[in-house]
């Protein structure tokens, strides 16, 4: 999404938009149920919005950050709206808003319930597809970063069909907005291709990252054997939906007061232990909902008909998923990251304004606000040049394809030990892991830049001797105030941290 909005802003300069698949195809905002977060109520306002994201970030959100995004919230719905976006209406034409976690007010803009993301994604690819400005190379996977001195100068691509030599493409700038880090996690709601390798990328170029320990596992993914996991929307909570256990007990009343819409940290770690304990949870939608829960929440109703589950009948079995990193390359207020002429939009980025656990519908607010700083700050620093000739890519034999064993093990080391809770001995144990797997995949660029996230995620977590929002320590299970600040940390310090590991 940030790409795309980014590419229109930008016209007409040209654009170059790389994409792994067809355009749109396997990017993380295609797949948000929830919808955009923004004050569109009188009664509501942006200083309330900005201020339950930092009451949700847990101590370490940029509030400078928190009100430029909310500020402009609105003008984006607006934006989108006339681009032919089609949110939920009421009766005289205002939009329908609902409630999530951790939202002091209803503010969630949706589009058919649970079809935001697709939605807008299709609004904004009809958009740059009608642009000469932007042309699209389909079918070809950014694997790093050229750099001079501290100045990034190219991309290097390889065919994402098959393996193929690396083509470098030199551009004046780059913007990155290629998503998270779920899919490094056996357990994601995140598109496949999505496994840390665009944050990867730019930290083995020697970008700064920052708070790459807190990762969101979303509380309600859809438990029917698929991978990745299909996403119960946190909507159906706002809706009053519950959660029960195997034995109809209805567990988050004793874990915090505002029970089913606490943060989600809270309804992770608590969906995570019924878990553990082999109790079964499940989501309720029969009594709020009944049957409008299959017209009103289709993507949940498709994914409950592909595994026989009748939600109308039945609660919805449900498990921790990795959902959303709130970690990233770092980046300054005008979305530059560390190295010039990188900029950085979405969820690949770290911009301070989620902090250690994003408030809900804050993930395309996000990417559309600094989907357009970025473009702003590219449009000043790049001279305008409009006849740049069209860039013909041609890939050769070559290269080497992902081991998808090395990345199985990969995953399944990242849930069992640097996934909802964690502690020093799990986490020293992935990141010996981890440096085994990068050594013996050395020679394929994708495999090593996953495996730079993921050092990225664990030597970061083992670092924060705390729990705070999204990180949680079984070995240290409360907040300490003198750690009440953001990560930044870089790849040469995060793999020194791993190398002293290793040699224990």
């Amino acid at each position: 999404m940030g790409a795309l909005y980014a590419a229109l802003e930008l016209a007409p300069r040209p654009v170059l938009m790389i994409s792994p698949e067809e355009l749109g195809m396997g990017a993380s905002s295609a797949w948000a149920q929830g919808g955009v977060a923004a004050a569109m109520d009188e009664a509501d306002s942006p200083e309330a919005h900005a201020r339950d994201t930092v009451i949700a970030g847990a101590g370490t959100v940029d509030a400078k950050i928190a009100a430029q995004v909310t500020q402009n919230a609105r003008d984006f719905i607006l934006d989108l709206t006339e681009l032919g976006t089609p949110f939920d209406r009421d009766k005289d034409g205002g939009y329908v808003m609902s409630r999530e976690a951790a939202h002091s007010a209803a503010r969630v803009v949706r589009v058919q319930g649970d079809q935001a993301g697709k939605q807008i994604m299709e609004t904004l690819i009809e958009a740059a597809r009608a642009l000469p400005s932007v042309q699209v190379l389909e079918g070809a996977l950014a694997t790093g970063l050229e750099t001079k001195g501290n100045s990034v100068t190219g991309v290097w691509i390889e065919s994402a069909a098959k393996p193929s030599a690396p083509v470098l493409i030199e551009c004046p700038a780059v913007l990155l907005a290629g998503g998270g880090s779920g899919g490094l996690y056996a357990h994601t709601t995140n598109p496949p291709r999505i496994r840390g390798q665009v944050i990867g990328l730019a930290a083995r170029a020697g970008a700064v990252i920052g708070d790459p320990e807190f990762v969101q596992f979303h509380p309600t993914a859809i438990d029917m054997g698929e991978d990745p996991m299909p996403l119960a929307t946190e909507a159906l909570r706002g809706e009053g939906a519950t959660l029960i256990n195997k034995d109809g007990e209805r567990f988050m009343l004793a874990e915090h007061k505002d029970a089913e819409l606490a943060p989600r940290d809270i309804v992770a770690r608590a969906i995570f232990k019924q878990t553990q304990a082999g109790n079964r949870p499940m989501l309720d939608t029969r009594d709020v909902l009944g049957a409008e829960v299959l017209t009103r929440f289709p993507a949940v109703a498709e994914a409950c008909a592909r595994a026989d589950i009748d939600p109308v009948s039945n609660p919805i079995p449900v498990a921790v998923a990795a959902h959303y990193h709130m970690g990233g390359i770092d980046t300054a207020s005008d979305g530059c990251a560390s190295l010039d002429n990188l900029w950085v939009c979405g969820e690949a980025s770290s911009t301070g304004l989620h902090g250690a656990n994003r408030l809900a519908s804050n993930g395309l607010l996000e990417a559309l606000v600094f989907a357009r700083t970025c473009a702003e700050g590219i449009a000043k620093a790049i001279p305008e040049n409009n006849d740049t000739a069209e860039v013909l890519i041609t890939f050769t034999d070559g290269g080497t394809a992902v081991d998808e064993a090395a990345v199985a093990e990969l995953r399944d080391v990242m849930t069992a030990h640097v996934g909802v809770r964690r502690n020093a001995d799990g986490l020293k144990t992935a990141l010996k892991t981890i440096a085994r797997l990068e050594a013996e995949q050395a020679h394929c660029p994708t495999f090593r830049n996953m495996a730079a996230t993921a050092t990225l995620i664990a030597a970061a977590a083992l670092k924060r001797t705390e729990s705070r929002g999204g990180h949680h320590r079984d070995d240290f299970p409360e907040s300490d105030p003198n750690q009440a600040e953001r990560t930044r940390i870089t790849l040469a310090e995060a793999t020194a941290i791993r190398d002293e590991i290793s040699k224990a």
